[in-house]
């Protein structure tokens, strides 16, 4: 059994500029995910795959494999983090190393930690599954949500089985938090619903989910390092 987490690290990214490289207290942003993976233990390779020569030194510089960049098809802000993945496989088959289970770990989730990811691999192995994904509870519950007609009218924008309950009785509803995405090599290449059928949940605190897209997004994980809140 060998398994490769896979971080995928772009440069280029408009939201803000080159965020999977830029220092968070201290360190490039994907130097977390990398750390992370190595310090698991559940890797024979941490691989990074990037456009940039730069990202690429700066990956090997913290102790992962950046040994190739990805190509031009998958380089745009369009690629299919799946499409990157799938290169990367087929570039070590290519290479005559082949992988059972693939993890992705995105750079944009700093506080996901080494026992994340073993728990992560270890449910995939308990349920003997075909994937495993990280959840986090949403922060404010779907069902006080609702579309709105033209003229903002709130008319029926309750909904009548809901309107009385008090917050503790309403269900639980989770969401993805890009975390954490485990997948058999089969699964891998046989279907393109992986997330469905044989896939489970690993479920993350709300305090270690955060997912960095924006500036405000980095400004918080900042606060959070500063002030030691994790």
């Amino acid at each position: 059994m060998k398994r490769i987490a896979i971080i995928p690290a772009r440069s280029g990214s408009k939201g803000l500029k080159d965020k999977n490289i830029k220092e968070l207290n201290g360190k490039p942003l994907l130097a977390y995910s990398i750390e992370a993976a190595l310090d698991s233990k559940q890797f024979d390779k941490v691989f990074v795959s990037t456009d940039s020569q730069i990202y690429a030194d700066i990956a090997i510089q913290y102790g992962a494999d950046a040994s190739f960049l990805r190509s031009d098809k998958n380089s745009t802000d369009t690629a299919g983090s799946w499409d990157v993945v799938r290169e990367v496989i087929d570039t070590f088959k290519s290479m005559g190393e082949e992988y059972d289970e693939i993890m992705l770990l995105q750079p944009t989730s700093p506080f996901r930690t080494p026992e994340d990811i073993i728990n992560a691999v270890e449910l995939l192995k308990e349920k003997e599954g075909n994937a495993v994904v990280s959840l986090t509870e949403c922060d404010h519950s779907p069902i006080w949500c609702n579309t709105l007609p033209k003229d903002c009218s709130m008319d029926g924008f309750d909904r009548e089985e809901y309107k009385d309950l008090p917050r503790q009785s309403l269900p639980t509803f989770y969401r993805y938090n890009g975390a954490i995405y485990l997948v058999t090599k089969d699964e891998l290449y046989n279907t393109d619903h992986m997330l469905e059928k044989g896939c489970y949940a690993y479920v993350m605190p709300q305090s270690r989910s955060i997912d960095i897209d924006t500036a405000l997004d980095f400004m918080i994980a900042e606060t959070i390092m500063k002030v030691g809140l994790l």
